[in-house]
């Protein structure tokens, strides 16, 4: 078998891979560094979990380092687009891991932290830069960063930049990019749009695909169980409790459709004594930083996530994923249940699937060419169900019109836009709301929507001495346009 030793990687490249205990190459590692290595672009076709980050990095920095260059000021000499917080975050630390004896410095931005602190940060350049679309061009927007110097283009998860309408930002970015440079694009599937998509930033690449297109993790065992809607939270809670009691569950990811699903989801599991916490595009940076720490660390083994949410964040020890309500765009299934069976390792996947579902799963079947198992109802169910903490009144009498909402802007991709179409429709205060769309910004020293968000999320709203709200940021204002979630 080929070890890292082999593929011609650095000194310094090849201790820090010693130091993570790595000298295997995974497939797309192995067929992706040799081509890298020779300054071609790639177009990588590769579904989570499978190395792709140290695919990129490892060549990548061992030809930064073999050309050492002074820094220049309010630039990079290598980007990396990711199209969540989260991903980014994960991306820049196994970087600065991998550069850990090479004199190359990780910056990493990102929406949700103040834009003059990444602009400060990148006052004096760094050498690899990796950031989510909209904040870039924040600071490209405040002259607080220019492209001119980037060798080395990474654009990860394309096809979930599509999905969350990140088409223009990256169609701008492309144009302030040098002509002359190395182009790298990965997506876990290939639609023909993506591969237009592609077709603006590459040339003549070396293709890598790991595994079939739509092909789901090979070491995932994967249930269906029939159920009404109304009966999933408790199989849910007894599934989760039984399994964590019993130690047959490590870690467990929840998806629903929705941010209040996942809310409510959670909810429901602390009245059972279910350890489980949220992450969405409706959480404070804050909140989802420290869902993450919580799950990573075991402190809570169950994360409740929306797709966008948790797209690309790569968990060790995920031992089960469950599909509460299940995608409607079944490539999103691919993702989910990538989850789990990381590194080696073996998953379960289950999905409980309503009647209304049950086309979902027809199209997931089709898509992955398998036939997921059929699980019944625990034994006993009907009366271990009657035994758990009742729903709140409020939640049982739920609107659906605001679950629908939700659902819309969930399926578009739009975190924020989702969240704002909820909002709205639930707010009868403020001013009025005028055809022009002037309505969306409330009158000076109101504090409008996103100072409510800010409270809710836990966040002090900003203001001076006299408690008067000061003038936004324009870089923040760009987080609503653009979604960053």
């Amino acid at each position: 078998m080929t070890k890292f030793s082999e593929l011609g990687l650095s000194e310094p490249v090849l201790r820090a891979l010693g130091s993570k205990g790595y000298s295997d190459p995974t497939p797309i590692q192995l067929q992706a560094i040799p081509a890298l290595l020779q300054g071609r672009d790639l177009l990588g076709i590769a579904q989570t979990g499978t190395g792709k980050t140290a695919a990129f990095s490892l060549p990548s920095l061992h030809r930064l380092a073999a050309d050492p260059k002074a820094r220049s000021n309010a630039a990079c000499r290598m980007l990396v687009l990711s199209p969540t917080r989260e991903l980014a975050a994960q991306i820049a630390d196994n970087m600065r891991g991998y550069a850990k004896y090479l004199s190359l410095s990780v910056q990493c931005i990102f929406g949700g932290v103040p834009a003059g602190k990444h602009a400060r940060a990148l006052a004096k350049g760094c050498d690899i830069l990796v950031a989510t679309p909209g904040r870039l061009l924040d600071l490209i927007d405040q002259r607080a960063l220019t492209l001119r110097n980037v060798e080395i283009f990474v654009l990860d998860e394309a096809d979930q930049m599509m999905d969350l309408g990140f088409i223009r930002p990256l169609k701008r970015i492309a144009a302030l990019l040098p002509e002359k440079r190395q182009s790298l694009f990965f997506s876990a599937t290939m639609p023909k749009a993506i591969e237009d998509l592609g077709k603006q930033f590459i040339r003549n690449p070396v293709k890598v695909e790991v595994t079939p297109q739509a092909a789901t993790a090979e070491r995932v065992d994967q249930y269906a169980t029939f159920i009404d809607q109304r009966e999933k939270q408790a199989l849910l809670t007894i599934r989760l409790r039984d399994g964590l009691r019993d130690k047959s569950i490590d870690r467990a990811l929840v998806f629903t459709r929705t941010k209040h699903g996942a809310d409510r989801v959670v909810r429901h599991l602390a009245r059972a004594n279910v350890r489980a916490v949220a992450i969405h595009g409706n959480k404070s940076q804050a909140q989802r930083t420290a869902a993450l720490k919580g799950f990573r660390d075991g402190s809570t083994p169950v994360l409740v996530a929306t797709d966008i949410a948790a797209r690309g964040i790569d968990v060790a020890g995920v031992s089960h994923v469950f599909n509460f309500e299940l995608p409607n765009v079944p490539e999103q299934y691919v993702h989910r249940i990538g989850r789990t069976a990381r590194a080696g390792a073996s998953g379960e996947a289950y999905s409980f699937v309503a009647p209304d579902e049950r086309t979902y799963l027809r199209d997931i079947e089709r898509l992955t060419g398998i036939k997921l198992a059929k699980v019944g109802l625990p034994e006993g169910f009907v009366e271990e169900a009657a035994k758990l903490p009742a729903a709140q009144k409020q939640e049982r009498e739920a609107p659906a019109s605001r679950e629908r909402r939700d659902d819309r802007g969930e399926r578009r991709g739009g975190d924020r836009r989702g969240e704002g179409q909820a909002r709205r429709g639930r707010n009868r205060k403020g001013p009025p709301k005028r055809v022009d769309g002037s309505h969306l910004f409330a009158p000076s020293g109101s504090g409008g929507a996103n100072a409510g968000e800010r409270k809710r999320d836990g966040e002090k709203p900003r203001g001076g001495k006299d408690g008067q709200r000061r003038r936004r940021n324009p870089a923040n204002r760009r987080d609503q346009r653009v979604q960053t979630v």
